[in-house]
């Protein structure tokens, strides 16, 4: 990891022990359990069962008492001396303004806003990511403390970003399912207050089909906090044509369900031990993902959930609404409630469930299953324990808020995710010799969009402007175009000027939520507006090749700049948060060596013929269709996943990997052959439910990474797999594993990656089940490629 571990040490130790002062005065939540009238109920007997003090406050409770807890914004109920509780409130990669439970109108009137969830994952760090969910923890429970923030919070979004129009594609860790599972892993178990763990539960952050044994607990009893993994599943369009989210009928393969779709939702319950899931909008197969009984048991029955389920806003009444899934808006409550969905964001079931009980259509039973897991999970956060200000984390407050601390983690993601892209002839970085700098672009001096969607209020932001002005002062900005739509050219002449004048020029451009956001998914590929033709001028004009930095989580198609001598480099910062500006301007001036890679591919703007609404991952070259990610996508790109520069080279070494692995002695007692399946071709595999334990046959892979250049920098080492070619649908290539190094200028390090052949060597085949293919499986690492033979003798 690039982080020195003395620095991890006292970064955990910050925000799992902080220095608690907080003021009598500030004002903090009503709770449940209140003495002197309220203390004595059964459910306020902290020496009970969870399970115990559950029941006993269902049991505790009216019909209509019921009812009201079934919708986000639950009633207070007097008698009880239970107050009201507003479950929605937002996390992303910050304490964030769009749920009503949080407000930023009190005594903590900011929160540390980090880089959106997109850049954090170019990061390719889990280390980073957990002490981000840690340090948001922190935050989000000081604001509870003082009346600003419920203890339910909604994030993190682990759909795969599977197309590149996608408005809400900046928000998840990226279109790899393993990445976005290892991040889902990290990212929760940080933010639940879990510990960080690493080894064989996690195997490389990929839950695997079978049924894993983890008994580590994390998160499974007292939780900080609680995660909410969304939206499940297959959620990834907004409006395209005639399609939204709305209505939306996902129609889904059981081999890309199960190798694509489902991984990051079975590793965030699984081994992060989130505990919550939300349900999706969309339909699945043509049932709506919140009644889709099989879809919201398979977490309970076969992942070992126990948390509650809540729909995304409003998409209780889709299902009749917009979906005319049912009959009626009783029909609607009756079918998500019978499915598994717990509480409804929004007021459809509280509106249409009395009708329900009244029509036969809903009972009781079922309002008391989902009670009890609301109620669990409260309980677990201690909500009825009395006094919070009393309790494990009552002591946190506005002082540990906008620390110094999490804004230097803050900056450090930043930093880590930032992506180069192109450097011509090692044009950068530039020497802080105090020559003159011109800043143009439309995104070059607005912090406030440097966050991207589900934002707070940050700390301190900085430009990017403002961020390169600490370098070189003598540094002047235009922005060319009035916004990013870029609409005219009539700040053209002004920033073509202030080229010609300056020694270096800087342009920024790129998206923000004008172009792509909830809701809002792009049509084009291609820079807004004008944007392309103001990079072109403005390059024309310098004295020197133009750098340009590109702001946005969605890819573009930026060929023109790639294949421009005039434009000698190229960075993505996509949106990095309030600390963006001085994380670029470092790199840029040499004093951080970049090392961050994409977590998506870069298509060029052809792939805007392909429909959005094919869920298909595998290219069909019969129907022209070319697959989707860089595991299946057989087009051209732009840029492909893993893509990124540094101001230093490296070499690899594969130091010890097995040449044969032998899964005799793994299969189930007697079966002999008899497990063995043939392929077309003649090629033979196992299927992984016949594998008695793959722990066995779990190996490392040891690498030495050599700086070849003469600058210290952090690396991401990325191992890929590949199966024997002949077999359909196999992916072009799958990630194994990955890690992040800090390395010494022309020396070397070592790192390891673990291998479970049981994930990183099968595939999903046409049933969704997972295949072992025997024969000769390639590791690549690099331009390197290692051989392992799978036998059964």
């Amino acid at each position: 990891m690039y982080f020195q571990w003395s620095y991890l040490i006292v970064l955990l130790l910050e925000f799992f022990i902080p220095t608690f002062t907080i003021t009598t005065s500030n004002p903090h939540p009503e709770f449940p359990c209140k003495p002197p009238h309220h203390s004595s109920y059964p459910f306020c007997d902290t020496s009970l069962p969870i399970a115990t003090r559950a029941q006993f406050l269902v049991s505790s409770l009216t019909l209509q008492e019921k009812i009201q807890q079934l919708s986000n914004n639950v009633s207070a109920i007097p008698r009880l001396g239970i107050p009201a509780y507003e479950w929605w409130s937002e996390s992303l990669h910050g304490v964030a303004t769009n749920g009503p439970g949080v407000s930023f109108d009190g005594v903590i009137t900011s929160a540390t806003s980090f880089p959106q969830v997109l850049v954090t994952a170019g990061a390719f760090n889990r280390t980073l990511w957990f002490l981000i969910g840690s340090a948001i923890a922190v935050e989000a429970r000081a604001m509870y403390n003082v009346g600003q923030a419920g203890l339910t919070f909604w994030a993190p979004n682990i759909n795969i970003f599977r197309d590149p129009r996608w408005g809400r594609g900046q928000e998840t860790p990226g279109e790899d399912p393993m990445v976005a599972s290892a991040y889902a892993i990290e990212f929760v178990r940080g933010f639940q207050g879990g510990n960080r763990k690493t080894g064989s539960g996690i195997r490389n952050g990929l839950a695997v089909t079978r049924k894993v044994k983890d008994d580590d607990g994390d998160g499974s009893h007292d939780l900080m906090l609680s995660a909410c993994c969304k939206h499940l599943t297959a959620y990834d369009l907004e409006k395209w044509e005639n399609f939204s989210r709305y209505n939306f009928n996902a129609v889904i393969s059981e081999q890309d369900l199960e190798d694509t779709y489902q991984p990051p939702f079975r590793s965030c319950i699984e081994h992060g031990k989130a505990s919550c899931l939300m349900c999706s909008y969309n339909e699945v197969n043509g049932v709506p993902a919140c009644a889709r009984k099989d879809l919201l048991e398979q977490p309970r029955n076969e992942w070992g959930f126990e948390g509650y389920i809540t729909s995304d806003c409003d998409a209780v009444a889709t299902v009749f609404e917009y979906q005319n899934y049912t009959k009626s808006p009783e029909d609607a409550v009756a079918d998500v409630l019978k499915a598994g969905t717990d509480i409804n964001c929004g007021t459809y079931m509280l509106r249409n469930i009395l009708s329900a009980i009244e029509k036969g259509k809903v009972k009781d039973e079922e309002i008391n299953r989902a009670l009890l897991n609301l109620f669990s999970v409260q309980l677990r956060l201690g909500l009825f324990d009395g006094d919070p200000r009393k309790g494990k984390y009552g002591k946190l407050g506005p002082q540990d808020v906008c620390t110094p601390e999490h804004k230097k983690l803050a900056l450090e993601a930043a930093r880590q995710g930032i992506v180069l892209l192109k450097n011509d002839n090692k044009f950068l970085p530039l020497k802080k010799d105090g020559r003159s700098l011109a800043v143009i672009g439309p995104m070059a001096n607005n912090a406030s969009k440097l966050g991207g969607g589900y934002s707070g209020i940050p700390c301190s932001p900085k430009s990017v402007f403002e961020g390169l002005q600490d370098y070189i002062k003598k540094t002047s900005y235009t922005a060319g175009c009035l916004d990013v739509q870029c609409s005219s050219d009539a700040g053209f002449d002004e920033a073509i000027l202030n080229a010609k004048k300056a020694d270096f020029v800087i342009i920024v451009i790129g998206l923000d939520l004008s172009q792509e956001t909830e809701d809002l998914d792009r049509v084009s590929l291609l820079l807004p507006g004008k944007q392309m033709a103001l990079v072109s001028s403005v390059a024309t004009a310098s004295k020197k090749p133009v750098v340009l930095v590109l702001t946005g989580g969605g890819p573009l198609d930026i060929s023109f700049a790639e294949n421009d001598p005039r434009i000698a480099s190229i960075f993505w910062i996509g949106y990095p948060g309030e600390t963006g500006g001085r994380a670029l301007a470092e790199i840029v001036f040499g004093d951080y060596n970049p090392g961050g890679r994409l977590p998506i591919t870069w298509y060029p703007e052809s792939f805007t013929n392909v429909p959005m609404n094919d869920m298909n991952m595998r290219a069909d070259s019969a129907r022209g269709y070319p697959g989707r990610t860089y595991r299946f996508y057989t087009g051209n790109i732009v840029y492909g996943f893993g893509d990124g520069l540094s101001y230093t080279n490296y070499t690899y070494k594969f130091l010890s990997a097995p040449n044969k692995l032998s899964f005799t002695r793994s299969l189930k007692a007697g079966s002999g052959r008899k497990v063995l399946h043939e392929l077309g071709g003649g090629i033979n595999y196992i299927n992984i439910d016949e594998v008695t334990s793959c722990d066995s046959l779990r190996f490392s892979v040891q690498i030495s990474v050599m700086n070849v250049g003469n600058m210290d920098g952090s690396h991401v080492v990325m191992l890929f797999s590949r199966v024997p070619k002949v077999i359909k649908g196999a992916p072009e290539k799958q990630l194994v594993g990955f890690d992040r190094v800090h390395t010494t200028a022309y020396r070397s390090t070592t790192t390891s990656i673990v291998v479970d052949p049981c994930i990183h060597l099968s595939i999903a085949n046409e049933f969704g089940k997972r295949i072992l293919p025997l024969g000769f499986h390639v590791l690549l690492l690099g331009d390197l490629e290692h051989f392992v033979s799978v036998e059964t003798d």
